[in-house]
């Protein structure tokens, strides 16, 4: 982005005026141009003399505005006077933007300034290629700012983690001062931007998880009594009923087909349900075709379900009541640091380990919880 055609022809009068006036005061070059037109006409070399000799001597922009030596315009003097503000130092130019390109300081903490060329584009001045450091003077100009003519560019190249380094500065100093546009640049920081307040989510009632869980068991009853038996649908039923106590129970989120589905295939997987020789059996993925869901869907949340209680295949508590007989897990208990088949330990060892709540029953009683 530049300044207009107008403003640009009005920046160039009043700065080498300005910088006409700073030779003869200070007295810069041997050779002084006899006006402000042959000042314009001396090489960058000499220029860039009495530049730094103003920056050295920054009162001279005051002498020059009461002086009035090139008869200015009262408008006019104001935009000289405002070069009192100017900033000067290392840049490095990161960013074209619609309005303006963006010059980050060198300096800590970085500030961002928006700058403004003048006669020629930035990408044609210094190159398409940023970022790109540069060394020069900002100028305000009316309510903009642009630079004072003068720029001499680094051949520094920047990799792949200063580049990342570069981008992270410039989002501090937008969060501290936004783009700065116009100089004097404010003291007041930006203005903390908090972020929106979600809307609280309602807390499901009591009413809506009991309604979720009988919604979930009506479909794994009906699963179980048309493809597997009663034993699985209670213990089934069993699992839904855990997950429904937990606070918050996950069964408030997601679907009832997906849990019904999930919990039948949890199950179904303690107990090898795909196991051909086992009646009943049933492919694990055939439980989700059953429930309408994606066989994805249902391994999914076979494997939360397994990672939130911590389960394995052969799991005692889970194991089919017909099958704990023949589960080695529910039996084995560790006894003097050695581990041992309680089925052949003695009576008296059965029922204190029953006691114990470390085997479902006594194994030569049939009856579950005797």
């Amino acid at each position: 982005m530049q300044l207009p055609p107008d403003d640009v022809a009005t920046f160039f009068k009043l700065h080498r005026s300005l910088m006409f006036f700073v030779n003869q005061r200070l007295q810069v070059l041997p050779d002084r141009p006899a006006n402000a037109d042959e000042y314009s006409s001396l090489p960058p070399s000499a220029r860039v003399k009495v530049h730094e000799a103003l920056l050295q001597h920054q009162d001279v922009i005051q002498s020059f505005v009461d002086e009035n030596p090139a008869g200015l315009a009262p408008d006019e003097l104001d935009i000289v006077r405002s070069w009192r503000h100017l900033v000067r130092g290392e840049f490095l130019i990161i960013r074209e933007m619609a309005r303006y390109t963006v010059f980050l300081s060198t300096e800590r903490p970085p500030v961002a300034y928006g700058v403004l060329a003048l006669a020629q584009p930035f990408d044609v001045l210094v190159g398409p290629d940023l970022p790109l450091m540069v060394r020069t003077v900002l100028l305000p100009f009316k309510d903009k700012i642009v630079f004072d003519s003068l720029m001499s560019v680094s051949g520094i190249s920047f990799g792949p983690g200063i580049r990342r380094g570069l981008n992270d500065d410039f989002k501090e100093a937008k969060a501290r001062h936004g783009i700065v546009t116009s100089l004097p640049m404010s003291d007041t920081p930006m203005p903390v931007k908090m972020p929106k307040a979600k809307p609280t989510p309602k807390a499901p009632s009591r009413e809506d998880a009991a309604g979720i869980l009988q919604a979930i068991i009506g479909l794994i009853d009906q699963f179980c009594r048309e493809n597997l038996n009663e034993e699985y649908a209670s213990l089934c039923r069993k699992l839904a009923e855990k997950l429904a106590r937990k606070r918050p129970s996950p069964l408030l989120s997601g679907s009832p087909s997906t849990w019904a589905a999930g919990i039948v295939r949890t199950v179904g997987w303690v107990n090898f349900l795909h196991d051909k020789t086992q009646t009943p059996h049933m492919r694990l993925g055939d439980i989700d075709a059953g429930f309408g869901i994606s066989e994805s869907s249902g391994a999914a949340k076979l494997a939360a379900l397994r990672k939130m209680l911590k389960l394995h295949q052969l799991d005692p508590n889970w194991t089919l009541p017909s099958k704990l007989d023949d589960n080695p897990l529910a039996w084995m208990i560790e006894v003097n640091g050695f581990i041992m088949d309680v089925r052949r330990a003695p009576r008296q060892v059965q029922e204190l380990a029953l006691e114990k709540g470390l085997i479902p029953y006594l194994p030569g009683d049939r009856q579950m919880g005797d």
